[in-house]
């Protein structure tokens, strides 16, 4: 096995007991990776044996949990997928643009939070059936129908890469415009009049200026712009009154 090799981390730094100082400052790091070592590893190793008071989220290392998503040289990605070998050095890291920062590399995740929250994404029915009567079946066309947008991850990349979030921070975002509209077309459901405001709303789809960048980070291939731009259809659709909404 190769002996690790010296790489040079620039890791974003916020201190909000210093934030009257500045805006945060960039601290250089040497870190001695191995050729397996994904960027994640090299932020765990800063933090157990170089600076202890470095701060940053992450929870499985296996590209499900959503949680180490960062700023890896200007992109936005899972720091638990990002090889150190395939990145360009120094490899620079940060905070996912577009939230607050809370910390070092943790932002602020509340708004985001109650964005997916207002499309309410859960079974709505009118009526819901005794039990006694079984579950809800579906065929696999109808999976098929909403099962790419339910893949979501909440990782938040879409939004950090989504340029309409610099300057509409109010916009409800891909992430929950394509789960607002995985429940929509999800046939189980009879929810879609009550989504129609937020998703069509002053915040919502037409928002959208389909730059597609959210669909190019996703690292589970939920291609939210494609799920905008149906419910751009669809809600466009129910103004001109050629299409009933389900539950309405």
């Amino acid at each position: 096995m190769s002996e690790p090799r010296i790489v040079k981390f620039e890791v974003f730094r916020y201190s909000p007991e210093g934030a009257e100082t500045g805006e945060g400052k960039w601290q250089t790091y040497e870190v001695p990776c191995p050729d397996d070592y994904v960027v994640l590893d090299a932020l765990n190793h800063i933090k157990d044996y170089i600076d202890p008071t470095l701060s940053h989220r992450w929870s499985c290392r296996m590209g499900v949990c959503g949680s180490c998503g960062m700023m890896v040289n200007g992109t936005p990605n899972l720091t638990c997928k990002s090889f150190v070998r395939d990145l360009e050095h120094p490899i620079r890291v940060g905070p996912l643009a577009n939230f607050p920062v809370v910390r070092d590399l943790v932002v602020e995740l509340e708004s985001f939070m109650d964005k997916l929250k207002s499309v309410k994404p859960w079974i709505i029915r009118k009526v819901e059936k005794d039990v006694k009567y079984g579950e809800y079946l579906q065929t696999p066309d109808e999976l098929d129908s909403y099962r790419q947008f339910s893949m979501c991850i909440n990782c938040c990349l879409c939004y950090a890469a989504c340029p309409v979030m610099i300057n509409e921070p109010d916009f409800i975002g891909p992430a929950a415009i394509a789960l607002g509209f995985r429940y929509n077309q999800d046939s189980r459901d009879e929810g879609e009049a009550e989504r129609y405001a937020v998703l069509a709303g002053e915040h919502g789809v037409w928002n959208c200026s389909y730059a597609n960048e959210c669909s190019e980070v996703c690292p589970k291939h939920v291609d939210p712009a494609a799920a905008v731009n149906r419910e751009k259809l669809v809600s466009a659709l129910q103004w001109l009154h050629i299409l009933p909404k389900k539950g309405a």
